[in-house]
This record gives C-alpha cells, sequence and structure tokens, in this order.
C-alpha cells in the first residue's frame, strides 16, 4: 500500500515516534558535513521528488530539496502558476502524470480537499507540505526540537497563542499521538478545528480552550504561536485586534516555567504575534526548529517509501 502523509495520523504514534528517532539521528550523524553532501548510505539515490507550491515558501521548499540532496535524491519545484495545473488541469490528471515521471510528490495548497484528491489518484506517496487544515510537516521538526532539547513529549504541558489554524491543528493531533497536553489561549469566533482537539482527547490527552492568554500560559512547558494573519488572507484589521492580547511578550513568557521553550514556524509578524525580545532571547529555539525541517522531512520521506 502507498503511504501518503497528510496528517500525523497517517504514519501514527509508533510510526511518529520511528520517524522523530530517525530525525534526531540521522541529524547527529551529520555534523561538520556540508548541507548538499549525500548521507554516507544515499538511500533514496536515484529518488526523485516532484514539489508543487501553489503558496509561497522559504523553509518548506528549502528543507525538500535540501532533504533529497541528502538523502541522495533530487527534487523537481514546479509553481502552479507555471504548470498546466495553473491552467485548468484537474488535479487527478496531474497525479496521474506526476506519479509516472517521479517517486513521490509534495504539495503545498489551501484547500485540504486538493492533497487528499492528489492522493487518491496518485500511485506514488503524497506528503502534505501545508493546506489550510494542517501542517505535519512543520509539527514533525517541533517535536524533534523540543526533544533535542531535553523534553520528553509524554506529560508535557503546551501552550498555543492566537489564531486557531492549521499549525495548531496539527499540534493537537500530535498531542493525542504523544500524549502531551495543550492549552489553547485563543480569542472566541478564532477556535481551531474541533475534530482534531476531540480526536486528541479521545486518545488520552488533556486539550482545553481558554480565552485568558495568562491561564494558557501559566506553568507551560512550550510556548507556541504563529502569524495572526495567514497567506492569503486580507490583513484584517478587526482580527488584529481580537489577536492583541495574545501576544507573547516578556510579560507573557514569563507566566510559562523558567525553563520553558518558545517555538514559532516563521515567518514571524514581529511585534504583533511575538517580541523581538522573545523571539530573539534564552527561550526561542525558532531557529533550531527551523534547521529541524530538513533532518523532519528526511524522516518523514524515508518513512513514506518504507524505510522507517
Amino acid at each position: 500500500m502507498t503511504r501518503h502523509f497528510l496528517n500525523l495520523a497517517d504514519a501514527g504514534a509508533e510510526a511518529l515516534k520511528a520517524i522523530l528517532d530517525d530525525a534526531i539521528a540521522r541529524k547527529a550523524v551529520r555534523k561538520g558535513l556540508p548541507k548538499g553532501q549525500a548521507d554516507a548510505d544515499a538511500p533514496l539515490a536515484g529518488r526523485v521528488l516532484a514539489m508543487v507550491f501553489e503558496k509561497n515558501s522559504t523553509r518548506t521548499r528549502v528543507s525538500f530539496d535540501i532533504a533529497m540532496r541528502q538523502l541522495g535524491g533530487s527534487a523537481v519545484i514546479l509553481e502552479a502558476g507555471t504548470t498546466q495545473l495553473g491552467r485548468g488541469e484537474t488535479i487527478a490528471d496531474t497525479a496521474r502524470v506526476l506519479s509516472r515521471m517521479a517517486d513521490a510528490i509534495m504539495l503545498r495548497t489551501d484547500d485540504h480537499a486538493k492533497v487528499e484528491e492528489l492522493a487518491r489518484h496518485a500511485t506514488v506517496p503524497v506528503i502534505n507540505g501545508l493546506t489550510d487544515l494542517s501542517h505535519p510537516c512543520q509539527i514533525v521538526a517541533d517535536l524533534e526540537t523540543v526533544i533535542e532539547h531535553g523534553k520528553p513529549l509524554a506529560g508535557l504541558e503546551w501552550a498555543w497563542l492566537g489564531d486557531g489554524n492549521n499549525v495548531l491543528n496539527s499540534i493537537v493531533e500530535a498531542a493525542g499521538l504523544c500524549r502531551f497536553n495543550v492549552r489553547i489561549g485563543v480569542p472566541e469566533g478564532y477556535d481551531s478545528d474541533p475534530g482534531f482537539i476531540a480526536r486528541a482527547r479521545a486518545a488520552g490527552a488533556n486539550v482545553t480552550v481558554v480565552r485568558d492568554p495568562v491561564a494558557a500560559v501559566a506553568g507551560a512547558d512550550v510556548v507556541v504561536t504563529d502569524t495572526w494573519v495567514s497567506m492569503g488572507q486580507a490583513h484584517a484589521e478587526e482580527k488584529l485586534a481580537a489577536m492583541a492580547p495574545y501576544q507573547v511578550n516578556p510579560a507573557l513568557m514569563a507566566k510559562a516555567r523558567a525553563d520553558a521553550l518558545f517555538l514559532h514556524c516563521l515567518p514571524a509578524h514581529r511585534g504583533e504575534e511575538v517580541t523581538d525580545a522573545v523571539i530573539d532571547g534564552p527561550a526561542s529555539v525558532v531557529w533550531d526548529e527551523a534547521e529541524n525541517r530538513i533532518h523532519a522531512q528526511k524522516a518523514i520521506l524515508r518513512w513514506a517509501f518504507g524505510q522507517v
């Protein structure tokens, strides 16, 4: 059966742990090597990843490209606006064609239904590089970063501040798989997908939604935020006003544990969801988090090919 990675649940708890172990182990043995040098075993030698972008990208684009190089393979970058997909070719037909030309497909898009349709018609692994519903590849990197900084996942208290978006949905999904807890500080009207919360709770995670940002952060091991206005959304003044109390600043960060970590998937709108003092401060691990996109992607790709 073809392994698709559309959400973390597609792998499951046991495989997610194996993916994280693989990411950490392979990163460790690369210390000091040039970024473009292939791993000694080059496990994806000869494999090609087709990357389809309908949304702008820095970290996803570069990390998947470098991941394939380090695994011994290669990547082809396709901008939707300069392909037949952008001129009306169906996703199903695109899936059939790319399956004949590449060994795996990564799609970064808006509507989650697009990546699901791509997976239905592809005969090679399909990976969700981001949709409006979820961002599983980012969260694998986040989990890897937390583990590397000495915090075993089970039982941790995570705090989310701001918009109930795709990144939060995947964090909540991870909570159910890895058995940590999430307190969601979000203004009314901007809640996350209730299905992800229900499934995480059913799996044993304690997921709570609070309107008070201090209550969300109090005693947290990990504090996470993201941009308040996502790609493609209008810069809505009403939304920014609702989000303002949830800004992660030194006063709010001080309510978390003294050794708490700060995560942000980037890009950051400094002065909106986070201040310079936090993102550049001692609690911030966002640059490790960004780098770990490479190692997370490598492990996800190896899982998709049945190597993990």
